[in-house]
């Protein structure tokens, strides 16, 4: 049963990056939702960090309410009628 749990779970979150991927592509996602989320991945891949990640819980903190705050923020701005149109793209395609 758990099996099955972290395997839907596995393929929503391929659906979802294959999703967020198609929106980033499009013309009409706006500029700054496409920066923001560049931001976040940097945050993630770059060596440094706000709060250093030896102190003790705030140090590993930082990264658990920074790049989802960035993330949320950033899908918060593309229009609703651009993540539908991909994710028809999508399901008509068979990638989703």
């Amino acid at each position: 049963m758990m099996r099955a749990r972290l395997a839907a779970i596995a393929k929503r979150l391929k659906n979802e990056l294959v999703l967020y991927r198609e929106v980033l592509r499009h013309p009409q996602t706006p500029w700054l939702a496409k920066a923001l989320l560049w931001l976040a991945v940097a945050y993630v891949l770059l060596p440094f960090d706000l709060i250093p990640d030896f102190l003790p819980v705030i140090g590993q903190l930082d990264d658990l309410v920074i790049v989802p705050g960035l993330i949320y923020l950033a899908f918060k701005m593309i229009p609703d009628a651009v993540v539908s149109e991909c994710k028809a793209r999508l399901e008509k395609s068979g990638l989703i």
